[in-house]
């Protein structure tokens, strides 16, 4: 991972928000909060909570007496999560850097993470911290991507990009987002977190998109692919995008499109 693999700034967290959440987001959301909401926490911190959709997700089914933390590295999407969450007395909305949680030592119930441990510079270090703001009983709930392949829009995406800086293809999303599917090593660095009961389970889901566009809008402005297609050349951002939205549709055809997203979700105890 990169420095700029981090950076969620400018247009990126409207267009995330706007694009890549309905597109991939939406429905492991809904699963995380519901597996969240079946441990009935009191207390919950949530990590990397990005544009908020596992937030509004768990607004929906804690109940009152639930208090809710919500932090990211990011304050710009932060920003995003809360004016699209609205007043919610049970909500602290926090900047916080993973590595270095800002919270005394057991002060939650549960900890969950949407698709975030995979930007963490030091995944081991950001495990530790969770697990020493967990309280005694406490649990992990996160889920992480599949490999890159097994998600289409994002493979199709990175091969365009790749053709066209072949001399230094734009890796961010199979390097970053999808490049922590490896099961065996999740299991190992969170053992080596403390972490003694972990269960992973993968789940398969499809992808929805109105138009061809709108997944290559998503992935080419609305992440940090954008920081590397832009580094190497400004101009050609929009070009890369209608590329990458001819190639879904070669594929996938015009109008609605639908191809299959996959990933796995891990419950993690001391």
């Amino acid at each position: 991972m990169t420095d700029d693999d981090k950076v969620f700034a400018g247009s990126i967290p409207e267009i995330y928000d706007r694009y890549l959440v309905p597109l991939i987001f939406e429905s492991f959301a809904e699963d995380l909060a519901d597996r969240v909401a079946a441990l009935v926490p009191k207390t919950l911190l949530e990590i990397a909570a990005g544009s908020g959709v596992v937030t509004r997700a768990l607004a929906a089914r804690l109940p009152e007496s639930t208090s809710l933390t919500i932090t990211d590295l990011n304050q710009p999407m932060l920003d995003q999560a809360r004016l699209r969450q609205g007043l919610d007395d049970r909500i602290t909305w926090q900047q916080a850097d993973a590595l270095n949680l800002p919270f005394e030592a057991g002060s939650f119930d549960t900890v969950c993470c949407q698709f975030g441990v995979m930007f963490f510079p030091d995944r081991i270090a950001g495990y530790r911290e969770v697990r020493r703001v967990l309280k005694p009983g406490g649990s992990f709930l996160f889920n992480v991507w599949d490999r890159i392949e097994e998600n289409a829009f994002a493979r199709l995406v990175t091969e365009v990009a790749a053709s066209i800086f072949p001399d230094g293809p734009p890796q961010f999303l199979a390097r970053t987002p999808y490049g922590y599917h490896d099961a065996e090593l999740v299991h190992q660095e969170l053992q080596k977190a403390g972490f003694s009961q972990i269960f992973m389970e993968t789940l398969e889901r499809i992808s929805a998109a109105p138009s061809p566009r709108h997944p290559a809008v998503a992935y080419c402005q609305g992440t940090p692919l954008r920081n590397e297609i832009e580094a190497r050349d400004a101009s050609l951002l929009d070009y890369v995008t209608e590329k990458a939205s001819e190639a879904i549709a070669e594929h996938y055809g015009e109008g609605r499109i639908e191809a299959k997203i996959q990933g796995h979700v891990i419950l993690a105890t001391p």
